[in-house]
């Protein structure tokens, strides 16, 4: 592993902790001895994502990601929040085989962003859920107070 700040080849690893499906390594740098993270995670080949047009595609950790992003914009949900969405979601998913509905993707998104923050979860649902007007959302607002 290169130091990011001197470029040092030589690191050491100082601590280890595997967090669902992520290794996040603590190394420090032998030569200016500053310390910096790293994760790690498994890259899994062959998932397919089955399009509502019939298209098949590879799966693209980046569109979910941009996607979850989109809907917690400037609301309080930090990157580290959202990673762990994400990695539940790409768990659920690889649990359910090498190909999956690009819908049910996106009842995961829903279903975590509906725990994580409503707001988020409602901005996602109008997107994914095509809401034709306003009584599309107070339908949603109304389903979520109730629970």
């Amino acid at each position: 592993m290169q130091c990011p700040f001197c470029s040092h080849s030589e690191t050491k690893v100082n601590d280890k902790r595997d967090v669902e499906s992520l290794t996040r390594r603590r190394r420090e740098c032998l030569k200016c001895e500053k310390r910096f993270s790293t994760h790690e995670r498994v890259e899994w080949g062959g998932l397919t994502v089955l399009k509502k047009n019939g298209e098949r595609q590879t799966f693209d950790r980046t569109k979910v990601l941009t996607g979850i992003q989109k809907a917690c914009e400037k609301r309080p949900v930090s990157d580290e929040m959202i990673e762990q969405m994400l990695n539940r979601i790409e768990d659920k998913m690889r649990k359910k085989g090498t190909s999956i509905k690009s819908s049910s993707i996106g009842e995961y998104v829903s279903q975590e962003l509906k725990k994580t923050d409503k707001v988020a979860y409602i901005r996602f649902a109008s997107v994914y859920r095509d809401f034709a007007d306003i009584s599309d959302f107070r339908k949603e607002i109304k389903e979520l107070v109730t629970k």
